[in-house]
């Protein structure tokens, strides 16, 4: 409805102010009745979840020769209208959730299913959703989820396995606080027999990070690791050991 000018609410006679009222008192009583109703109305529209404007928001970050895909360039801005950085481990989360193929990109597909699953349309619900699906990642079971995922999402697909470079920056990522996340890292990088990380390695290097302490303590030579981890062992107890006779000297 149009607003009615100030000179118009002024000048309005008390009668009729008070038309088809009792009392002014019903009068407030039924303006804040209509405030009232008008915000629980914008509070759902405002909660509700929009396929359509979910799509008019995805299509901010796509092309006109590629309408269906965000690529690189618009997961750049897609990150940036997040405030989040590309590199956090969130945006795994996110990329999980849409069930995505490849990173660097979604397709609309996989933004729809995603989106609709968390209900959300816009940057602002998404940002909102963020300290949840952080959260996501204290669960063992959802976080073994999303670090097996990660594989097949972050390998080239013309490869069988993920790339060492690849894999090093993936365990930054998914383990940042492991404390033997750095030596194995430099493990990978300079033993060149090591050029890609199978499917069987990468998920014995989680369970290695949950059962095997810092000083190898837990470490069992006859259980049943990769030998890629036994080899990492050895090398890494080398290099302990040179240090300590560097020290002692």
């Amino acid at each position: 409805m149009p607003r009615c000018s100030k000179r118009t609410r002024s000048s309005a006679p008390a009668a009729e102010l008070l038309a088809g009222t009792t009392s002014l008192e019903d009068h407030h009583h039924h303006k804040r009745s209509r405030n009232t109703s008008s915000r629980r109305h914008s509070k759902s529209e405002d909660t509700s979840f929009s396929v359509k404007k979910c799509l008019t928001w995805f299509k901010e970050y796509t092309t006109v020769s590629e309408p269906d895909v965000l690529g690189p360039e618009g997961m750049e801005k897609f990150c940036e209208d997040l405030n989040v950085d590309p590199e956090n481990v969130v945006m795994l989360v996110i990329a999980y959730k849409m069930g995505a193929k490849q990173m660097g990109y979604f397709t609309q597909e996989e933004w729809l299913k995603g989106l609709t699953e968390l209900q959300c349309d816009s940057v602002h619900k998404l940002q909102n959703k963020l300290e949840y699906l952080r959260s996501l990642l204290n669960d063992p079971y959802m976080f073994k989820a999303i670090y097996r995922y990660s594989y097949d999402f972050a390998r080239d697909k013309e490869q069988r396995s993920l790339d060492t470079g690849t894999a090093r920056a993936l365990l930054g990522v998914l383990l940042p606080r492991w404390p033997l996340r750095a030596a194995l890292a430099d493990f990978l990088a300079r033993e060149q027999r090591y050029r890609v990380v199978n499917r069987d390695q990468w998920s014995n290097i989680l369970e290695f990070s949950r059962t095997v302490d810092a000083q190898l303590a837990a470490y069992d030579a006859d259980g049943a690791w990769p030998v890629m981890l036994d080899e990492f062992v050895e090398w890494l107890r080398a290099e302990r050991a040179g240090d300590s006779s560097m020290l002692a000297s």
